[in-house]
């Protein structure tokens, strides 16, 4: 398991690799990657499930919305979920 994490750590520079997840943080954000594997009999493709936490009055990260992605193409699956953390916390990161 965690292979797709380490290949995506590539992808994203600004990331930090944790040995279970991949975490990008901001000021008022912060984003975790972690990869899954769905049950059953059929070797299927991971799921990188991407959770979004934002910052509360208190100063602490809660969090709020996530996302499976099941892509196989590690190249798109690193481009979708570059578009949808930009487009969910309007920073883009890998910078």
């Amino acid at each position: 398991m965690m292979d797709r994490l380490r290949i995506l750590r590539d992808y994203f520079p600004t990331a930090i690799y944790t040995g279970k997840a991949l975490i990008f943080i901001s000021e008022d954000s912060r984003v975790e990657l972690t990869e899954h594997t769905r049950g059953g009999l059929s070797q299927s493709v991971p799921v990188i499930r991407v959770r979004l936490f934002t910052k509360n009055r208190h100063g602490e990260f809660e969090p709020g919305h996530y996302e499976d992605f099941e892509i196989p193409d590690l190249s798109d699956l690193a481009g979708e979920v570059e578009k949808f953390v930009q487009f969910a916390v309007g920073k883009n990161i890998k910078e």
